[in-house]
Formats: structure tokens, C-alpha cells, sequence
């Protein structure tokens, strides 16, 4: 798939995608469980990018390259190699990622930091890789910054999948020297910042970026889809608190609306950046204003 990037003042974002997922619509189970085909088609202009003919969500599983002055940073690490996942049920991928992250300027000892928006499986699975039968850091000269809310709150975690993620893709990385936990608001250069986002996650956080009289941020998973500019109150089936992730969707979908933000979505398919507008009474998410 082609890399997307986009230009912020001296720092340049690139789109390098692990895969695409579409989401077909389940009465008995849905991962946005009020996006029915008929609710989502009364937003046209989510089609043909974010939805299908037939009513699918399009969800893309990427990480975001930040080439900042003096920083090149890596945002959200997607699922990773050799890890059998529910999300995948079950099966192992085996992907050409860190092949495709090196040609986008990224070769993983070249990596100065990593930033998890949250410690979901498809945020965390990159941190590590397999070498030798053990799980060691991919980026072995990066500093991991992971959010200290988001950490204790899943270290107290002690059952399911989180438990194996946990072992093998966070805990590798603070054995190894490499982990920061940090405040919710960390400032990471004078470019790129925090900023708490939580609900989906109680740690959550997005990716701000100002240069050159440019801003740009990273949602994380504050929104999974771009329907959810037009929908706040429509919850992911994965948000920790439903009620606290809408109404900070809510919060940020009015700061940024109508202003000279760019908006990079974290698993929105391409073209995946846009700038979020008022339309009507609520707000549509403009992919033509990048």
C-alpha cells in the first residue's frame, strides 16, 4: 500500500500501513454498534473511502513516522510479527513492516522515540520483535514513552489476552531500559506534545504537533472512524467508558472544528488526514481540505 505523508511546518508525518480491516455490519455483535448501513448512509461523504457500497467500515492498522528536527518518532506500533492475537483469531502475521518502515527513512536503530497512544493490541505489537525465541525491543535506541495512567491501569490487568500483550510487548521494553512512563500532557519536543484524551482507555492520549504555524494531531483511538465526527455519541465496543470517550470526542470535535487543524486518524483509511467542519448541526470530516 502506498505511503500516505503530510507536511506540518519542519515536521513531515508518514502513513506506513500493517493492514486493512473491513468491518461488516453484525446485529449480534458490531465493533461500532450503532454505524448500521443505513445510519452511516446518511453521511455521504464517507463514501467510497471510509465505508463500502455494501456498508462496511474501512479501518486501517498503521503507525505514524514523525521526523521531527533532532527527533524521529514513531507513533502507535501496530499488532507486530509472530503474535497470535484474537484480533487476527488467533493466527500469526508475518509482514514486511519494519522493511517498509526503513524505506520511509525509519531503520529501527535510527528511532529516537516511541509513543503508545494506549496499550491496545493493534498500539503495542511492534515495540518488540522476535529474536533468539525472546521478545526484545525493535527500537533498541528509542526512548518507549508510555503514559503512566494508561500502565498501572493495565499492569492491574490479570486475566485474558491483556496478560499475554503485557509479556511480550510492553514488559520486554522496560526490562531492556528503554520505558518512560510520563504524564498524559508530556511535552516530547518543542513540536510535539500530549494531550489526555481519555474513554477509549484511562491513560489515552493523542499526538498534538505544532511547527512552522502548522498544527496537526494524531487522534489515537479517541475516534476509530471518521463517522464518529459526525457521531461523538456513537461508542466503540472496545471503549473502557463509553460515556467518557463520547463526551471527549465531543469536547475535541468542537475545539478543532472550523480551524486550521489537521486531523490524522489513526485507523482511518485513506486518505486518512482531513480537517474537521461544521455541517448543518453537527460536523463532517473534509478529506479535501489536507
Amino acid at each position: 500500500m502506498t505511503n500516505l505523508a503530510w507536511q506540518i511546518g519542519a515536521v513531515k508525518v508518514t502513513r506506513v500501513v500493517e493492514m486493512e480491516l473491513p468491518v461488516r455490519y453484525n446485529p449480534r455483535y458490531s465493533f461500532l454498534r450503532d454505524a448500521t448501513p443505513d445510519a452511516l448512509a446518511e453521511m455521504p461523504w464517507l463514501y467510497p473511502h471510509f465505508v463500502t457500497p455494501e456498508g462496511a467500515l474501512v479501518l486501517s492498522i498503521h503507525a505514524l513516522l514523525v521526523d521531527a528536527p533532532g527527533m524521529k518518532l514513531v507513533v502507535d506500533t501496530c499488532v507486530g510479527n509472530d503474535k497470535a492475537r484474537a484480533l487476527l483469531r488467533g493466527q500469526k502475521l508475518q509482514t514486511q513492516f519494519l522493511a517498509h518502515i526503513t524505506e520511509a527513512g525509519f531503520a529501527r536503530e535510527k528511532v529516537d522515540a516511541v509513543v503508545c497512544t494506549h496499550l491496545h493490541v493493534d498500539h503495542v505489537g511492534w515495540n518488540t520483535m522476535l529474536e533468539g525465541g525472546k521478545w526484545v525491543p525493535t527500537f533498541p535506541n528509542a526512548r518507549y514513552l508510555i503514559g503512566r495512567t494508561e500502565y498501572e491501569h493495565w499492569m492491574k490487568a490479570g486475566e485474558g489476552e491483556t496478560v499475554e500483550i503485557m509479556a511480550d510487548s510492553v514488559t520486554p521494553v522496560f526490562q531492556a531500559g528503554l520505558a518512560q512512563t510520563v504524564e498524559m500532557d508530556h511535552r516530547l519536543s518543542p513540536e510535539i506534545r500530549l494531550v489526555p484524551t481519555p474513554g477509549h482507555t484511562p491513560g489515552h492520549v493523542s499526538v498534538m504537533i505544532e511547527s512552522g504555524g502548522r498544527t496537526a494531531v494524531i487522534t489515537g483511538d479517541m475516534m476509530h472512524h471518521p463517522c464518529q465526527v459526525s457521531r461523538p455519541d456513537w461508542p466503540s465496543e472496545f471503549d473502557d467508558d463509553k460515556q467518557a470517550g463520547a463526551a471527549r470526542r465531543n469536547t475535541m470535535i468542537r475545539e478543532w472544528a472550523d480551524r486550521p487543524i489537521l486531523v490524522i486518524g489513526t485507523h482511518f483509511a485513506a486518505p486518512t488526514a482531513g480537517r474537521i467542519r461544521a455541517d448543518g448541526h453537527g460536523y463532517r470530516f473534509d478529506t479535501a481540505a489536507t
